[in-house]
């Protein structure tokens, strides 16, 4: 196969700056909706999670985002897992939503840090019972030597937490990404896309700016 000849002239819709919010988190919160009401987008709230450590060694893995407001996008995952050690070691971060069958991505940079307990924890206790348990059963990120080793911790939470609700892990916690920039990409035909740059100022609003494909 050759790969060289892969390609597709994107032409399903256009961005301009007359049809962009002046916030964009009510700018994010359209197009969600409409990846959400798009049948070919399984996931919306799927997004790529860039880390890196102090060394500039950098992994990206897909999470799943459970909230977002105008603080910030929020995720939930192990504390000692490897985006975790990394986020602890460098808080600098970048968010991707990749919808591509409406042709459209957004680009997210910014800070992540905690959000508080109280919140993880009701969050935590709406998850199903199942996903509860998971939490308690895996080291993140940690080598094993079998799948029979989880699926024996799974075992032992169910008889461990047989009667009342499962507690919160010690090791598992929420993470907002406060964004210093927010890219809104709409592919276009002959790959003149359209992108525009939200930017926050030293006085906490926005600027927007088209940037060339």
């Amino acid at each position: 196969m050759d790969v060289t000849k892969m390609r597709r002239n994107y032409q399903a819709g256009a961005l301009r700056r007359a049809d962009l919010a002046e916030d964009p988190f009510r700018q994010f919160d359209h197009w969600f909706q409409t990846a959400l009401q798009t049948p070919e987008v399984s996931e919306a709230n799927a997004m790529t999670l860039a880390t890196a450590d102090q060394a500039g060694l950098v992994s990206a893995r897909t999470v799943l985002l459970k909230a977002w407001d105008g603080q910030g996008f929020v995720f939930f995952t192990n504390t000692g897992s490897l985006k975790a050690r990394q986020m602890a070691e460098n808080a600098q971060v970048a968010l991707l939503f990749a919808w591509l069958p409406l042709e459209r991505q957004i680009s997210i940079r910014g800070r992540a840090e905690k959000i508080a307990l109280t919140d993880t924890l009701k969050y935590f206790l709406s998850r199903p019972r199942a996903s509860q348990l998971g939490a308690w059963v895996s080291q993140q990120s940690h080598p094993i030597s079998s799948r029979q080793i989880l699926e024996s911790k799974f075992e032992e939470m169910v008889k461990k937490f047989a009667e009342g609700e499962v507690p919160l892990p010690a090791a598992w916690s929420g993470y907002r990404v406060n964004p210093a920039t927010i890219e809104f990409w709409q592919g276009r035909r002959d790959r003149l896309h359209d992108r525009f740059l939200y930017t926050r100022s030293p006085e906490d609003t926005w600027e927007i700016e088209r940037l060339a494909p």
